[in-house]
């Protein structure tokens, strides 16, 4: 799968239902078939959705994990903790459980961030704050991360 684009805002139903954006639908449409893993993000206050695909990829390297220590375990549980299979219907609805939107303190009204091969589900207030505070860092954080030409891997 290509890298998604795109950050989109929409609304949930009192049931936690969410019409995903037809530009963001049209690029999942090659993997819509195959259904998504809903999960807890690990650093954020948001929920990910993983195309079967990525999340098959994600889950081979989590089973090379030595089960036999205590950390690996401890990892595995907190990490598929709340982790749901969810389909698009029909009419291009995305259901979040009850739990997950408890957990990510979804409203009515939630954004849709494209993160490279899956898309964070964020309320619309806490993706806002999250962007802002990390607005001032982000200088910082970009030149280490992407700024190493010791090795060839920066981007520049």
């Amino acid at each position: 799968m290509n890298s998604l684009i795109g950050t989109y805002e929409c609304k949930a139903d009192t049931k936690g239902r969410l019409m995903l954006p037809a530009a963001l639908k049209k690029q999942l449409a090659p993997v819509l078939q195959n259904g998504f893993v809903l999960k807890r993000a690990v650093f954020q206050p948001c929920l990910e959705l993983y195309p079967m695909a990525e999340w098959e990829v994600l889950m081979q390297k989590v089973n090379k994990l030595n089960r036999f220590k205590k950390k690996n375990n401890d990892f595995i549980r907190r990490f598929t903790a709340g982790v749901k299979m969810i389909e698009v219907d029909g009419s291009g609805r995305l259901l979040i459980p009850k739990d997950l939107v408890v957990f990510a303190n979804i409203s009515k009204n939630i954004v849709l961030s494209s993160a490279i091969n899956i898309v964070e589900i964020w309320d619309k207030e806490k993706y806002e704050q999250a962007i802002d505070d990390a607005a001032l860092d982000f200088a910082d954080l970009a030149e280490e991360v992407m700024g190493q030409d010791e090795e060839g891997d920066g981007i520049s």
